[in-house]
C-alpha cells in the first residue's frame, strides 16, 4: 500500500476507504514536498501529525467513501497553486493537477468544474494551515546542527512588508487602499511583520494588519509575535524596531536583541561605559507612556535600560551608508566582540532576500482571492510552502555538510515543482529513488559566494507603452462605448 491506493484480488481500491486508512491521508503532501521516513527532518511533520491537526480542529469535509476533495486532496491542490505561476497557479489549474492524480491512482476523475474545489478551499481552517506552518520550523529549528547557528544561539530575523489583493468590496472593507490612491484606482494592501530564522531561512511567526490604523505598524504586529520566540534567542532588526519599550518587551520574555541605532536617537562615545574603541554601554530612561501601552504593563517597564552601542564603518563599496551604530543587549564584550556584532547585523540583509523568495520567487506580492477570509488562508499557504520547501533544503544540505543558507530556493521550488504528481502517486521504489536523487542534485545548486556585490536598483527591459490608467475601469469601459456609439 502506498499513497492512499490498496492492491487486492478485485484490483484497486477506491481512495481512502475506510477509518484504519486515516493515517494514510496525507501521504499526498508528505511525498510531493521530496519527504521520506527516514530523512533526518522528516518527523518534524509526518502525516500522521497533519492527520492530527486537522482532527483537533474537528473539521470534516469529504468524508463520503466516493469524496474527491478530502482535507488531504484539497491541501494538496492548494499547495500546488503556490508552486506554479500565472494561468497554472488558477483554481481551474489546481483542478487539472486533480485530475491527473485520480487517474494515476485508479479513481474515477471527478468532474473539470472548478467550483467543488473552491466550495472545499473555503472549508478549509486556516488555524490548521497556521499551526502546521508553524511547527514545521519550530522542529527544525531545535534540530539545526551547532554549526548553523550564530554563537551557538538562535536567531531571528524582523522585518516588514506588505501584500497587494483583489480589488474588491470586501478586500477593501478589511485592508482598505492607501489614502493617496483614488478610489476605484488603488488595491487594497496588508502590512505583515514576519520572524524567519537566521540558521534556517524559515518563518518562525507572522502576524497581519491593514496598511494603516491605530495598532497596525510593524512594532505594533511584532509585539503580538513575541510568544513566537524562545527564551535564549537573539532579535536581528533594522533601525524602525530600536525602541525602549521593544527592546523592554522582549528582554522580559528572555530576548536579546541587535538592531540598528534609531534615527531620532544619537550616540555619543564620550559617556557611558567605555568597552572598546567605539563601543560602550549606555543607560536609557524610560519614556512617558505611549498611547497604545495600558498603565499596567507601563508601570512593569524597567526604569531603565542598559545597552550597548557599538559604531561599524561599513567599507564596501555601493552601500548606501559609510558608518551606522548597532544597539544590542549583548552586553559581554569578551563573549560578543564588537567585529561578532558588525558581521551578524551584516547578516540582516538575509531577512530581504527571505522576504523576495516568499513574494516574488513564491509570488504572493499580489494575492487573487477575493474576500479578506480567503486573503489571509492564501498567505498561509504561501509561508507553508515555503517553509516546506525549506525542510527539502534542510535535508539537502545536511546531507553534504552545507549550511541550508548556501543553496537555492529557486532551484529547490523547480525541483519540488517538477515531481509534485509523480512523487503522490509512485511506489515506494520510486519515491526513495527521484526523492534521493532530487536532494542530491539540490545540494550542487549553491549560491555564489559574491561579496560586496552590488546591483543598481533599476530594470533593463521596458514595460509595455500603455498608460496608466486614472480613472475606475467601468468609467473607461463607459466612455470608450460612448465614443464608440457616436
Amino acid at each position: 500500500m502506498f499513497g492512499g491506493i490498496f492492491q487486492t484480488k478485485e484490483g484497486l481500491m477506491p481512495f481512502y476507504q475506510t477509518t484504519t486508512a486515516l493515517p494514510q491521508r496525507f501521504r499526498v503532501v508528505f511525498s510531493s514536498f521530496m519527504q521520506h521516513p527516514g530523512l533526518p527532518f522528516a518527523d518534524v511533520l509526518t502525516e500522521e501529525k497533519i492527520e492530527q491537526a486537522f482532527d483537533d480542529d474537528n473539521r470534516t469535509f469529504g468524508q463520503d467513501d466516493d469524496a474527491v476533495y478530502t482535507p488531504a486532496i484539497t491541501l494538496w491542490a492548494f499547495l500546488s497553486q503556490i508552486l506554479f505561476k500565472q494561468e497554472h497557479r488558477s483554481c481551474l489549474a489546481a483542478v487539472a493537477r486533480v485530475v491527473v492524480l485520480c487517474v494515476s491512482l485508479g479513481r474515477k476523475p471527478p468532474s473539470d468544474d472548478s467550483g467543488v474545489y473552491c466550495r472545499a478551499r473555503a472549508k478549509f481552517p486556516v488555524a490548521v494551515v497556521r499551526r502546521l506552518t508553524l511547527s514545521v520550523a519550530q522542529g527544525c529549528e531545535q534540530r539545526v546542527p551547532e554549526g548553523w547557528l550564530w554563537r551557538r544561539r538562535h536567531v531571528c530575523l524582523v522585518d516588514g512588508t506588505g501584500a497587494s489583493m483583489a480589488d474588491t468590496p470586501e478586500n477593501q472593507a478589511a485592508f482598505p487602499q492607501p489614502t493617496s490612491q483614488k478610489p476605484g484606482l488603488g488595491f487594497p494592501l496588508a502590512r505583515l511583520v514576519a520572524l524567519l530564522s537566521l540558521a534556517t531561512g524559515m518563518l518562525m511567526g507572522m502576524e497581519l494588519a491593514p496598511y494603516a490604523g491605530k495598532e497596525t505598524g510593524e512594532t505594533a504586529l511584532l509585539r503580538q509575535l513575541l510568544d513566537c520566540l524562545q527564551p535564549g534567542a537573539v532579535v536581528l532588526g533594522d533601525r524602525y524596531f530600536c525602541s525602549y519599550f521593544m527592546i523592554a518587551l522582549l528582554l522580559e520574555v528572555g530576548v536579546d536583541v541587535v538592531t540598528r541605532l534609531h534615527q531620532r536617537r544619537s550616540a555619543d562615545f564620550r559617556r557611558g561605559q567605555r568597552l572598546g574603541k567605539n563601543d560602550h554601554l549606555v543607560v536609557w530612561q524610560r519614556p512617558i507612556k505611549p498611547e497604545w501601552m495600558d498603565q499596567e504593563t507601563y508601570e512593569r517597564m524597567p526604569a531603565t535600560l542598559t545597552v550597548r552601542e557599538v559604531h561599524v564603518e561599513v567599507s564596501e563599496p555601493g552601500f548606501r551608508v559609510d558608518s551606522l551604530v548597532v544597539v544590542t543587549t549583548l552586553t559581554d564584550a569578551v563573549e560578543y566582540t564588537s567585529d561578532d556584532l558588525a558581521e551578524l547585523y551584516h547578516q540582516r540583509w538575509l531577512v530581504e532576500l527571505d522576504i523576495r523568495a516568499i513574494k516574488t520567487t513564491l509570488g504572493m506580492d499580489v494575492l487573487r482571492c477575493k474576500t479578506p477570509e480567503m486573503v489571509i488562508k492564501e498567505i498561509w499557504i504561501h509561508l507553508l510552502a515555503y517553509n516546506l520547501i525549506r525542510q527539502s533544503m534542510l535535508e539537502a544540505a545536511l546531507a553534504k555538510k552545507l549550511s541550508p543558507r548556501q543553496l537555492s530556493f529557486t532551484a529547490a521550488l523547480q525541483k519540488i515543482g517538477a515531481s509534485w504528481v509523480v512523487l503522490a502517486v509512485a511506489d515506494e521504489t520510486t519515491v526513495v529513488a527521484l526523492v534521493a536523487t532530487n536532494l542530491k542534485h539540490l545540494a550542487t545548486h549553491q549560491i555564489g559566494k559574491r561579496p560586496g556585490r552590488v546591483e543598481p536598483r533599476a530594470v533593463k527591459r521596458r514595460p509595455k507603452p500603455h498608460p496608466l490608467l486614472t480613472k475606475p475601469r467601468a468609467e473607461a469601459r463607459a466612455e470608450l462605448l460612448n465614443t464608440d456609439s457616436k
